[in-house]
């Protein structure tokens, strides 16, 4: 512990809100109102740093003893500044409404099965319920509702994805990353359309500094990561590698089979200043990700087991025998160049081309022959002893499907700067091309209760098609700082060929300083979602073509935003609390239903909506050089279906799919006493149900009950619940290296979650709702090398 009192150099008297930092981190406190102050810290050698306003900034070594509490005085020498204009740099952040900052060290330090979008779960107004998918919902949305940059550069989720296992690794390399920043809503018009948020990830551009790199390997994946800069520093790089087969963390799952998933990541970022005030910035990325699985079995126990002797035990189990393959996997290719022209202090010009491509394909052929049984709590799983069979079903499911996009983009962006301004103008001009070639069934094989024979065709589909498409946008906004008050304000206007209609979107923000404790914010825009190929094509039924289902009378999904927003600084714990409240008024809707991480859109622009909320976000510091944060948010999400649209399941305000009314994240790390090469890294999870559809009774075959779907949305899945936990030791193994060795509990406390049901008759013509379940605990190994 250290303490003591900070003094006024010349007239030697209290200084009070001192600022008191242990030197490259936040951790920190401040003196009180008589000039004393108190600061826990591990025992060793710290650098502290002591600033407050009109006084030059001091620092001072000390040397912390276990057990002892280390006195130290400071007197602060008054200082005289010469006030100069200030200047609004654009590319600084900006404590804005519902835009938060994660740091790469965050997103690395994490315990999570894979390293990159994950990290987002712990950001407030963020719901990610999945450890096996990289998909996320902001504010109510939709997982395609995100719009996602890497250096500027658009890039894409995959289009179509059918579980968390096909889709790998995911575009986010937290090696590479400088900075991510996440809008959750009222992001500035030079982001261009989409309902939810904007995640800006800025890979680290290698600017004159000596070679970099680190080296990592865990029991489910490895990489290897390399920057420098060579010439002055005018040529330089930043490139990745990584590589995952997680056969380890697949093979816990309730699905028994022989897992091989392959999945492999490429990403470099090459710049060249080749004139003073002139640059060439490139980024590549290439991603072949391959998931392929031999199921075998799978045993899934559900229902009640009751201690009450006067409530009887209802257990169930679902036992299913597997013959045929499944091969998925999708391939991203991205390459993007950038021509970037300082003209003059004020002025900057530059100019973007880019192409995106993803190859998705579905290949299975699976046949698997189910059983439920009654099951007697006190029985033996192992032998089926105690297992009464209630009723049995045979499903094939068959798909050879192939869903190839690619994009094209140029764009073009002008800033200028003055010393209270910065003015910037853009204009984009992005083609897309789609082909889909679809092939797939699945049938259903049981008895009815006489006996009989039934076979059910629940789908079917077989048809190709290909489509191509242009989106031009324009957008001006500017910046203006006025004292304590920061104003952007925009415009922008896009064209959409596939409908021929055109979008405006008027938005503003302002932050205002009151104090150095207290900031205010708030925002107001329209946000204009264009559809893309998955929406516009709805749900093809059987025997209608894919350009048959295609809606070109459909139009952008648009909400209209209001976000206000307060931050208060607590500075003798250098804690941050921001509070931030929404609501979206959303019309136009395209309706969605969801399978498991699936969206299957309706292809009809048939509902409005609203959402709003409230996210709750502290965070900080709570030892030295280790970020911590805690977060609440509450969402209430309805929609509304038009009444061209309603029917029976279809009446009144219903939660939409996302609906997720309270979630609860947490990220705290710490040293272990008396030595700060340990580090102890904790996540926790909390979100209350998604809503889902449940099934009715329909039409019979024979004494045979088909089911269709009820009233939408009227259930709720049970929450999600997980536990994360990773210990770390930090060893210097030479100059300029360290080895970070990491043991991770991964759901720690084996909590059981849900991510879909699906239905199986009995022998009485019921369907059994049967959960699928993530994965239990696991544990995992990782080491890291940097230098």
């Amino acid at each position: 512990m250290v303490s003591g009192h900070v003094l006024s150099a010349e007239e030697n008297f209290p200084v009070p809100n001192v600022s008191i930092l242990v030197s490259d981190t936040e951790f920190g406190t401040a003196s009180k109102e008589d000039g004393t102050y108190t600061l826990r810290l591990p025992s060793g050698e710290h650098l502290l740093q002591f600033s407050a306003v009109g006084f030059e900034t001091a620092q001072h070594r000390i040397a912390v003893q276990p057990g002892e509490t280390t006195v130290l005085n400071v007197r602060l020498d008054v200082s005289v500044v010469q006030m100069q204009d200030v200047v609004v740099e654009d590319e600084l952040f900006f404590p804005e409404p519902g835009v938060y900052a994660l740091e790469p060290e965050v997103a690395r330090n994490l315990p999570s099965p894979f390293k990159g979008f994950q990290a987002l779960s712990v950001l407030p107004g963020v719901a990610a319920n999945n450890e096996l998918s990289n998909q996320y919902s902001v504010h109510g949305g939709g997982f395609h509702e995100n719009l996602i940059f890497v250096n500027g550069f658009e890039v894409y989720m995959p289009l179509r994805p059918r579980q968390g296992e096909q889709e790998g690794l995911g575009l986010l390399n937290p090696e590479l990353a400088d900075r991510l920043v996440l809008y959750t809503g009222g992001f500035p018009a030079k982001y261009g359309g989409k309902l939810s948020s904007v995640l800006e990830t800025s890979y680290h551009r290698p600017d004159g500094e000596s070679m970099r790199g680190s080296a990592t390997a865990s029991l489910l994946d490895a990489g290897l990561s390399h920057r420098g800069a060579v010439a002055g520093g005018r040529f330089g790089w930043n490139a990745g590698f990584r590589k995952a087969r997680a056969r380890h963390f697949f093979r816990t799952q309730e699905k028994k089979g022989d897992y091989r998933p392959d999945y492999t990541d490429v990403q470099g970022l090459a710049t060249w200043r080749f004139a003073p005030g002139h640059e060439i910035e490139a980024l590549g990325i290439y991603a072949n990700h391959v998931f392929r699985f031999d199921p075998e079995s799978r045993k899934t126990y559900f229902g009640i087991v009751s201690a009450d002797p006067n409530r009887p035990s209802d257990l169930r189990s679902f036992w299913t025998r597997y013959e045929g393959d499944e091969n998925d996997g999708y391939k991203t290719r991205f390459a993007g160049v950038r021509l970037i022209n300082r003209v003059s202090a004020s002025w900057s010009v530059e100019h973007d081309a880019a192409y995106f491509s993803i190859s998705e394909t579905e290949r299975f052929d699976i046949q698997g022959a189910s059983i439920v049984f009654r099951v007697n709590p006190n029985s033996d799983p192992a032998t089926g002893a105690g297992h009464i069979p209630t009723g049995n079903v045979t499903e094939e499911e068959f798909a050879d499907n192939l869903i190839e996009s690619a994009a094209w983009t140029g764009q073009g962006r002008y800033r200028f700067q003055a010393s209270r301004h910065v003015m910037e103008a853009g204009w984009s001009v992005r083609a897309f091309s789609f082909s889909d070639r679809i092939d797939e069934h699945s049938i259903l094989y049981g008895r009815n209760t006489s006996g009989e024979s039934v076979r059910i065709e629940a789908n079917r589909l077989s048809d190709e098609a290909t489509l191509s498409a242009w989106k031009t946008g324009v957008y001006l906004q500017d910046t203006i700082q006025r004292g304590g008050l920061l104003v952007t304000g925009g415009m922008r206007a896009d064209r959409f060929s596939f409908n021929g209609a055109w979008t405006v979107a008027p938005r503003i923000s302002a932050r205002y300083v009151v104090s150095e404790r207290i900031t205010t914010s708030g925002s107001w825009g329209y946000y204009h979602q264009t559809p893309t190929y998955r929406e516009f094509r709805g749900k093809p039924v059987p025997g209608e073509t894919i350009l048959g289902a295609l809606n070109r009378d459909i139009r952008s999904q648009r909400s209209v935003q209001y976000v206000l927003g307060g931050e208060y600084f607590l500075p003798s714990r250098r804690l941050y609390v921001r509070a931030t409240a929404f609501y979206k008024d959303m019309d136009r809707l395209i309706s969605y239903d969801v399978r498991n991480v699936r969206l299957l859109y309706s292809g009809e622009n048939d509902a409005e909506g609203e959402a709003f909320g409230l996210d709750v976000h502290l965070y900080g510091e709570l030892v030295p050089g280790l970020e911590s944060r805690l977060n609440y948010a509450y969402l209430n999400a309805v929609e509304t279906f038009l009444p061209e649209y309603r029917s029976e399941v279809l009446e009144g305000t219903i939660p939409r799919p996302s609906d997720q009314r309270h979630t609860i994240s947490l990220f705290v790390q710490d040293y272990i006493p008396g030595d700060d090469t340990w580090r102890v890294h904790l996540r926790g999870l909390f979100g209350s149900g998604f809503p889902y559809t449940p099934p009715v009774p329909d039409r019979q075959i024979g004494r045979f009950v088909i089911q269709v779907p009820g009233e939408r949305n009227s259930a709720r899945y049970p929450p999600y619940r997980r536990v994360d936990l990773g210990l770390t030791k930090i060893v210097g193994v030479g100059a300029g290296m360290h080895l970070e060795l990491t043991a991770e509990l991964l759901n720690a406390f084996n909590m059981t979650n849900t991510v879909t049901y699906t239905w199986t008759p009995d022998n009485a013509g019921i369907w059994e709702r049967i959960p699928t379940r993530l994965t239990p605990r696991t544990f995992n190994v990782r080491f890291r090398l940097e230098w």
